[in-house]
This record gives C-alpha cells, sequence and structure tokens, in this order.
C-alpha cells in the first residue's frame, strides 16, 4: 500500500518514533499486503458461500479492524521505543488497509 509508505516515510522524516521497527518498511509493507490479501480471501469465500455479502463483509470487516488495534496497543506495554504517535501512526495504517479494501471488494467491486 502506498499510503502506508508514505505515512512511514514521513513518520521517518518528523522523527515521530526513532528506533521503533514496528513503524519501519519491511513490516509495514508486509502486514499491509497481508491485510489486504486476508480481506480478499474472506470476501472471495463470503461471496462463494454466503448471501448479503457485502453488507456482511463491512461489518466484519469492522469488528476485525477494531481487534486489529489490540497489538498496536500492546506494543505501547511491551516496546520501550513505541510512543503514543507512533501507535497512532500504526492504527490509522489499520484504516488505510481496511478501507482500501472494503472499498475495492464492495464498491469498486460492484461494477462487475
Amino acid at each position: 500500500m502506498l499510503a502506508n509508505a508514505a505515512l512511514v516515510v514521513g513518520a521517518e522524516t518528523f522523527d515521530i518514533a526513532p528506533g521503533f521497527q514496528a513503524l519501519t518498511l519491511p513490516p509495514v509493507a508486509f502486514l499491509s499486503a497481508l491485510g489486504a490479501v486476508g480481506a480478499t480471501v474472506v470476501y472471495g469465500l463470503m461471496a462463494r458461500y454466503g448471501a448479503d455479502v457485502d453488507r456482511t463483509f463491512i461489518r466484519v470487516a469492522g469488528g476485525v479492524l477494531i481487534l486489529s488495534f489490540v497489538p498496536d496497543l500492546a506494543l505501547l506495554a511491551v516496546d520501550p521505543v513505541a510512543t503514543v504517535l507512533g501507535v497512532v501512526l500504526l492504527m490509522i495504517m489499520h484504516v488505510v488497509v481496511a478501507a482500501a479494501s472494503v472499498g475495492t471488494l464492495v464498491y469498486w467491486g460492484r461494477e462487475r
């Protein structure tokens, strides 16, 4: 996700969380891609086996998004270099992936 890569560059430029490895390009790129692929797989399975797929997927994606904040918040307790601003930025990155995934799969996908 290019938007998340831009957020990483911005975080590095403004020295938001120096030494905070979770806010570097390799984990952000990998986990952003993993989230998008996971959303695609879930949507595909729901489309194959479920009814009212778009509405259900939006709800599931919202729930997963909220749950995805838990590990980020835990970083504040276990990573001494984690900063509140750095963790908030990670949470924003989750929102970016969720919005892109839902937007692509539900809204853009309607034009099929």
